[in-house]
């Protein structure tokens, strides 16, 4: 894979950031459209029926409704051959249902690392790994 797609890689992951980090579900979901493929395979285990894009938007209104001021900050991205990789920090404060737990008004900052495996320009694969066992000492469901 050339220097040029893997830089175009990046900038698609950073275009899916971007867009994450507004807050905005209607543009989560039109980017998702965009960027993502409608048949990519989601390999982060999720309760969920959908597929694909679909499952990537309903992770995506799952998470702002806990958590309407989620952001996204890159740490680290890294591109080679067909695949994109990010360790990110997710930070958010708990203003709606999560995982079964009322809202709880704390803000909560936690580590994720996630890949994307492109195929002409879109993303057709991902993986991710969550710091959930942080989650959920920060929200207090597990002791610290």
């Amino acid at each position: 894979m050339s220097t040029a797609e893997v830089t175009r890689n990046k900038e698609t992951f950073g275009r899916f950031q971007a867009a994450v980090n507004t807050c905005d579900a209607q543009l989560i979901s039109k980017t998702i459209d965009e960027l993502i493929a409608a048949d990519a395979t989601i390999r982060t285990p999720l309760p969920s029926d959908a597929t694909g894009a679909e499952k990537l938007k309903q992770v995506w209104t799952v998470l702002l409704a806990a958590f309407p001021d989620l952001q996204l900050d890159v740490q680290d991205l890294i591109g080679e051959d067909d695949k994109v990789v990010a360790r990110i920090v997710v930070t958010g404060t708990h203003r709606g249902e999560y995982m079964g737990l009322a809202p709880t008004g704390k803000h909560i900052a936690y580590d994720e690392i996630f890949i994307f495996r492109f195929a002409d320009g879109r993303v057709t694969e991902t993986w991710g790994v969550v710091d959930v066992l942080s989650q959920m000492k920060q929200l207090g469901v597990v002791p610290a």
